[in-house]
Parts: C-alpha cells; structure tokens; sequence
C-alpha cells in the first residue's frame, strides 16, 4: 500500500531525482540512450519544478518507510503533465494510486475530462485507466524531438462520496 500526499517545494529535489533516474532507466526499453538523455535534461533546473508547483496540484506517493516512490501533477481544468514512478517501484501499483488521487482531484475542481501527454512507455497504463489516443506526436524535450502521444479521457461527474477505497490520501 502506499500513501498519496500532496507534494511540496521541499520535495523538488527528491522529484528531480526520481524524474532522472526513471527516465533513464524504465523510459530507455521504447526511446534510445540519446533521447532518454535528452529528456532527463528537462528535469535539472529548479525554476521549472517551481513553475510546475504554481500552475498544478502535485501529488507523492510514499512506501511504508516514508521513500518517495512516485510522483503526479495535474490543473483543475484536467491537465496532468506528470506522472513518474520509481524505477524500483513498476509495477507495485504506484501509478495506479497516483493516477486515482489525480483524477479525484480534477473531479472535484470540476473538470469534465482529462488530458495528458504520454510516453510510449506509459501509453499501455493510461489505455488501461480508459484514455483514448487523440493524436501521436512528435514533441521537444531538451534539444531533440520525441515521439509520445495525446492522450484523454472523460470524467464522470464528482459525486462527492468522501471514499478513497484502498488509497490514504491526505
């Protein structure tokens, strides 16, 4: 089990960290060395995290001992821009309560669908949470242009019943 938080600015460095490694690592089966390089680039300057916080809702996701094992971001208007899970942590069903504490909260600010951009590594997880591909498409991360895809889902209304089921969220 893992407990949802929302995140703060002191956990930037521990978000930069776990951004890196999973993008060179997990991200490295669909995209080459050089582009997993290139996209890990993106996560090194501080200004974008703190820009990140202002305009998004960021989640963590903590193990039993406290380890930071994931992370997500979301707006109330449905945009996640991110969703990153440790490279020890695939698998573990991480995303799955990451993703869950987003939408809950894009429900309840009132969104009526939700929207991503997504990895060819993270297209599989996000059809099974009910996204549909809008568009495939090529985008800049650092200097290079990778391949990810658009990706949405409607919302069914919020109802407002105060249960989490299995998650812990603060």
């Amino acid at each position: 089990m893992f407990r949802i938080r929302p995140a703060f600015v002191s956990d930037i460095p521990a978000m930069r960290l776990l951004f890196r490694e999973t993008v060179l690592s997990v991200n490295r089966r669909d995209y080459t060395a050089e582009e997993v390089a290139d996209w890990a680039s993106c996560g090194e300057g501080e200004t974008h995290w703190r820009e990140l916080f202002a305009r998004q809702r960021c989640f963590v996701a903590e193990d039993a001992r406290g380890k930071m094992t994931g992370f997500a971001s979301a707006d109330g208007e449905g945009y996640m821009h991110m969703l990153f899970v440790h490279k020890d942590f695939q698998r573990c069903g991480v995303a799955t309560a990451l993703y869950a504490a987003v939408e809950r909260f894009a429900r309840e600010a009132g969104a009526v669908r939700i929207a991503s951009e997504v990895s060819e590594t993270a297209r599989g997880f996000f059809e099974r949470q009910g996204f549909r591909v809008d568009a495939k498409q090529r985008r800049r991360a650092g200097r290079l242009e990778l391949t990810n895809y658009r990706m949405s889902k409607a919302l069914e209304p919020f109802c407002g019943s105060g249960e989490t089921d299995e998650l812990h969220i603060l």
